[in-house]
């Protein structure tokens, strides 16, 4: 039960980090989120038949469940670094293995949804995605070691 705790906190506190980085980001550069969570809400809804509403009430649902995704994706990667983390990873090792679980939580589904291709990403599309999940994984990291 320790672990699953410590877990859940160090990804709060991963997920919050990654969040603050990401709209530091959009506030320097001047530019708008990502549409790819909600983009994958659609997707899912579809693929399960789910009516999500009518056209208002189906965006701020894709909207609302894309960034409750983004929560899981971080509160899950910790959870299955806690699971696998025995020993004390050393900083270097646990900071890459937290930012490696939590980007491909996010980017593995919306590419097996088809909503995107990393091969097809520009070099800034991949800063955008790889710094915000470093701080992550730091975060994340500091959190969980200060909770053993």
């Amino acid at each position: 039960m320790h672990t699953l705790i410590n877990g859940l906190i160090a990804g709060a506190a991963g997920t919050s980090a990654l969040n603050a980085t990401t709209y530091l980001d959009m506030a320097i550069r001047a530019r708008g989120g990502s549409s790819t969570p909600q983009q994958a809400v659609e997707k899912m809804a579809e693929g399960m038949q789910v009516d999500l509403g009518e056209e208002e009430q189906a965006e701020n649902r894709k909207e609302a469940l894309g960034t409750l995704l983004g929560y899981g994706t971080g509160l899950g990667a910790a959870l299955c670094y806690g699971l696998v983390a025995r020993r004390r990873a050393s900083w270097p090792v646990g900071v890459l293995t937290l930012s490696a679980l939590a980007t491909l939580g996010s980017n593995v589904p919306l590419v097996a949804l088809g909503i995107t291709d990393p091969r097809e990403w520009s070099a800034t599309s991949w800063v955008s995605d790889i710094v915000p999940h470093l701080v992550y994984g730091a975060a994340a990291y500091a959190a969980y070691e200060q909770l053993r």
